[in-house]
């Protein structure tokens, strides 16, 4: 079968058409995204209450963010996560050359403070460099840390960031004074993944979306450990999801995403004071990537609603020096890059603060 040119013609028309189609809705698409994200909102949230929670890479920068701030965060959620500073080397230190340093800092990352193949992490040396980096003023005085609530969550299955590095963790926290009342320690189900007790994928799965229906609620058991005991959870979401622009929060190279989300119940709304939980995705865990699973799909919402609490999902890029969308806990965003003025921890904190300030007044009403 043979086309006649005059029909040749009329279908390259047709595909030039189709194709301006498509571009227009794909510029119409992108135009509309980049209008939706608003700025983070000023919601008179109480700074002193913050805390904060994350899996695997968002672990490790929650404890990072959590010793940085330890003056105003009150507790922390560590899922296969360990120590503070468990990637730094001594090389990354001695020579400070980014390229040398980071190389050096992620076979660390992956060879101690995932998997033990070079021993396992040594919580007496980390805690001693803690006490350096405070002692210069770089982070929040150590002590601050004895008032803090400690989750930490190993699960059965996960081969991603073995259990010895978790119990390093939590050797850390003790060498800090976190008194035994105020620290669990939770060896439960599940494999590399943010545990739900409905949803998500299957238990023992170490894969996207990285959230595991195992029947355990992790977000009651982290808020509640934190917090104390908390009200029951709305049985859907109540508030608002507000997709919100990071760039103002973040400074060159800090890898963040063009966008977060920050989660706010109608009351936080209408009256100040609600507390702010952090939580972090894990690598390959951002929206990205997943979706909204990780931000709509672990519970904290819910309990966001009848619990006075205003739940941050910020996000990070992939990037090439950074392709699995990681949070910064081996130095890819500069070798400084675990006190109050790392990059990552510096926007982190920016957020919490514009969530602290007071909101805007309602104008009067005119006669």
């Amino acid at each position: 079968m043979t086309t006649s040119r005059s029909e040749k013609t009329r279908m390259a028309a047709k595909l030039t058409r189709l194709t301006f189609a498509v571009a227009v809705s794909a510029a119409l698409f992108a135009a509309s995204s980049a209008v939706a994200a608003e700025t983070l909102p000023k919601l008179g949230a109480a700074l002193p209450q913050t805390s904060v929670s994350g899996l695997s890479s968002g672990a490790f920068m929650a404890g990072q963010f959590e010793v940085a701030h330890a003056e105003n965060v009150v507790g922390a959620g560590i899922v296969a996560g360990g120590p503070f500073a468990c990637a730094e080397t001594a090389t990354a230190r001695l020579f400070p050359y980014w390229l040398t340093g980071v190389a050096q800092n992620a076979i660390q990352a992956a060879q101690q403070c995932m998997q033990t193949t070079l021993g396992e992490p040594d919580a007496a040396k980390l805690f001693a460099r803690a006490k350096e980096l405070a002692e210069k003023g770089e982070i929040d005085p150590l002590p601050a840390l004895a008032k803090h609530n400690v989750y930490l969550y190993s699960g059965d299955e996960d081969s991603t960031v073995g259990r010895p590095v978790v119990e390093a963790a939590k050797r850390f926290y003790e060498l800090a004074g976190v008194p035994e009342a105020n620290l669990t320690y939770v060896k439960g189900s599940g494999g590399h993944a943010f545990i739900t007790e409905e949803g998500g994928a299957a238990c023992g799965l170490s894969e996207p979306p990285f959230v595991s229906d195992c029947d355990y609620d992790q977000a009651r058991a982290i808020l509640g450990w934190i917090y104390g005991p908390l009200k029951p959870a709305s049985a859907e979401a109540q508030g608002d999801f507000i997709v919100f622009e990071q760039g103002e929060f973040a400074g060159p190279g800090g890898g963040l995403a063009g966008e977060g989300v920050v989660y706010v119940p109608p009351s936080c709304r209408t009256e100040p004071g609600c507390r702010v939980h952090v939580a972090l995705h894990g690598c390959q865990q951002s929206r990205a990537v997943v979706g909204e699973t990780f931000v709509e799909r672990t519970g904290y919402a819910e309990l966001a609603d009848t619990n006075r609490l205003v739940i941050l999902f910020p996000q990070i890029a992939s990037s090439a020096v950074n392709p699995q969308g990681c949070w910064d806990w081996w130095g890819y965003t500069g070798l400084d890059y675990l006190g109050k003025d790392a990059p990552q921890i510096s926007a982190l904190w920016k957020m919490v603060e514009r969530l602290a300030e007071a909101p805007p007044q309602a104008p009067a009403n005119q006669e």
